[in-house]
């Protein structure tokens, strides 16, 4: 078996193993961001996603380059679908790029998104796994189109990627070195990449 952030595998753990695993991984987030830092890149050279219709932002983690896509899901109106204004699903870049739904257990327990709408055009997020990083999907005043923020370091930001960086560790507990959370700074534009050590 391979936990969750190695591979991307279909086997079941115990439904307690999936929040303590992207616990660990996001957890660092209500912690002191360390700002940009370009020492212990991954070896890996990720591919950026291009020409996704809707595309809010998407995740990326060693040790390949599948990529999570999380996409605004527009009605027929064009309105974001209020009992899921946000899909998942992965860009399998290691197969040819081919698009892939998650499955069960990585929707039920570590990548899926709930939802809860606040208002018109409004509704707060979590990861199913990790239920304390509220995520909220705006739709913005400059460009009017939708997109996720997030309190990171006392800066609003708008997520464009998150990456989580691991270097080896085990099968219950992967070594995370840290996670890089890139955007824009909601009230000046300005680029943000603030990377948490774990």
């Amino acid at each position: 078996m391979r936990v969750l952030f190695f591979y991307e595998n279909r086997f079941f753990l115990p439904r307690l193993i999936w929040p303590v695993l992207l616990v660990l991984l996001l957890a660092p987030l209500y912690m002191k961001a360390q700002g940009t830092d370009a020492s212990d890149p991954s070896p890996l050279k990720f591919p950026v996603p291009r020409g996704i219709a809707n595309q809010l932002f998407y995740l990326q983690r060693d040790p390949n380059t599948n990529t999570i896509i999380y996409e605004l899901n527009v009605g027929k109106s064009g309105d974001p679908d209020e009992q899921q204004p946000v899909l998942a699903y992965w860009i399998r870049y290691g197969e040819d790029g081919k698009k892939q739904e998650l499955s069960y257990i990585q929707r039920k327990f570590a990548y899926g998104i709930q939802s809860r709408q606040l208002g018109k055009d409004h509704y707060e997020l979590r990861f199913v796994s990790h239920k304390k990083l509220p995520l909220y999907l705006q739709r913005s005043g400059p460009d009017k189109k939708f997109h996720i923020y997030a309190t990171v370091n006392d800066k609003r930001v708008q997520i464009e990627r998150i990456f989580v960086r691991i270097v080896g560790g085990s099968f219950w507990l992967p070594n995370v070195r840290y996670v890089e959370i890139t955007g824009f700074n909601a009230e000046t534009n300005d680029p943000v990449t603030e990377r948490i050590k774990v």
